[in-house]
């Protein structure tokens, strides 16, 4: 076999990997990016702790294919670039963010999450859900507020008691 062919069959298998351990892969149309706008926007997924990278789309339907995944076919045309997440809404939150600042020059194709297929309009979806971390400071917050008010009004019936 020649080198170049062992080269690509590791990086299908690399592909594959990435898409076994992200919990979301979402695939993005960045065609007219400037390469400022590039660079900011790889800045953006470092910070939300996703990995953006440019790949073959043949490449990238070989490895969803050997997966068992043939969903994306379809959407591997054109200028795609892959985004891997270790959470479900990340990526999907920093590409439609960006879409906006971009005029439109970024788009959602679609995404994998959790072992499922999601369209364009799903990706915007999962993008308005707050992160976890967000929900779980929302629910510390919560629960923080109802045992404050149970320790109130506990003391409130010991010193009624001690009347």
């Amino acid at each position: 076999m020649s080198a170049n062919l062992e080269a690509k069959k590791q990086v299908v298998e690399d592909i594959k990997a990435k898409i076994s351990e992200a919990k979301s892969v979402v695939l993005v149309d960045y065609k007219g990016l400037t390469v400022a706008e590039d660079t900011q926007l790889r800045n953006e997924f470092r910070k939300a702790n996703v990995q953006y990278k440019v790949l073959k789309n043949t490449l990238v339907r070989k490895a969803f294919n050997d997966l068992g995944v043939t969903s994306f076919d379809a959407d591997l045309n054109g200028t795609t670039a892959v985004a891997f997440g270790l959470d479900e809404t990340g990526a999907s939150k920093v590409i439609i963010d960006n879409a906006k600042k971009f005029s439109d020059k970024l788009k959602a194709k679609s995404a994998y999450v959790n072992g499922e297929y999601v369209d364009k309009k799903g990706v915007e979806a999962l993008a308005a859900i707050p992160s976890r971390e967000v929900l779980y400071a929302t629910l510390a917050g919560t629960l923080q507020s109802l045992i404050g008010g149970l320790a109130v009004a506990l003391n409130r019936v010991a010193e009624k008691m001690g009347e």
